[in-house]
């Protein structure tokens, strides 16, 4: 059986608890207070984590809205969907940092976000339209 098809049958196990949990951790990790590090110390290395994080987030919420069967609007938009979602948690991730201590809203923090998020959703959908074309005898 692919990977694919064990991911369908066994939703709750396989997909719909590592999301809930993943981004419970990735919540939870935004939510400790932060070094207090004037701006000129952001490091390139920042952006990387925030593009890695948001990348597996957007893979785990693409997988999870494409093998769903609750909701076809989100099934068949996934994309569409994955995307918007995540865009709208990023920007509510910067804006709930303004209150943690030694954390703050980063405009460019988002657009990584953002572009992790792209990366994620298009590496999840190379996957499914993989797994979902029929195969040729």
């Amino acid at each position: 059986m692919s990977l694919y098809k064990r991911l369908k049958k066994n939703k709750i196990g396989l997909v719909y608890i590592p999301l809930g949990i993943y981004w419970l951790v990735l919540l939870t990790a935004t939510s400790l207070p932060g070094p207090s590090l004037p701006p000129i110390f952001i490091t390139f290395g920042d952006k990387i984590k925030h593009f890695g994080a948001y990348m597996i987030l957007a893979i785990l919420l693409a997988v999870t809205l494409r093998v769903q069967d609750k909701f076809p609007s989100l099934k068949y938009a996934y994309i569409k969907f994955t995307f918007i979602f995540i865009g709208y948690y990023g920007i509510f991730d910067e804006i709930h940092q303004i209150f943690i201590p030694g954390r703050s809203f980063d405009l460019l923090d988002y657009v990584a976000d953002l572009l992790g998020a792209l990366a994620g959703t298009f590496i999840a959908s190379r996957f499914i339209i993989k797994k979902e074309r029929p195969e040729r005898v």
